[in-house]
């Protein structure tokens, strides 16, 4: 916008999207499909190029120690798995809820609990072996401490060296 001096309002009349849409988008508070973005794009004259390609997070070494964990972890998740996983996980997370303090940590803490009350195998491998920022804060407050056999835990940790 800035680049072809665009107003909010005229981006608005060229492409029919409501220029409080507009506001929100560029302040972070609503986020636009690649569609909608591309539109609004075009009605400045560019076009959208999303390129995809694998790219290395930048993460501490006690996040990627996690991060294989938590991945090795996720190869033995299943329905059956997780409920007998179950009183593990519940004991864990008494006994975080009662040492963790502050946000995102009692939040994060609540959404694990609602994964597991749902069964949520999906959403649960998805925290596992997620990259984001949000799944690594996930994981700083994991109940799935002690469900990984000692001899992986120690096999993940010496390939991690």
């Amino acid at each position: 916008m800035l680049n072809t001096g665009t107003s909010q309002s005229e981006l608005s009349r060229l492409s029919g999207v409501w220029q409080s849409s507009i506001s929100q988008f560029l302040s972070g508070r609503v986020h636009l499909s690649d569609e909608q973005l591309d539109r609004l794009l075009s009605c400045m004259g560019y076009r959208l190029e999303v390129v995809w390609r694998p790219v290395l997070p930048d993460l501490t070494r006690s996040e990627w120690r996690s991060w294989r964990l938590h991945r090795r972890l996720s190869t033995h998740l299943t329905r059956s798995s997780l409920e007998q996983w179950r009183p593990t996980i519940e004991r864990n997370l008494e006994r975080l809820r009662s040492t963790v303090r502050g946000q995102p940590h009692l939040r994060n803490l609540d959404r694990w609990e609602s994964l597991l009350d749902r069964g949520d195998v999906t959403g649960l491998h998805r925290i596992l072996t997620g990259l984001d920022r949000d799944s690594i804060e996930m994981r700083e407050v994991s109940p799935v401490g002690g469900l990984l056999a000692n001899e992986e835990r120690l096999e993940v940790l010496q390939m991690a060296g």
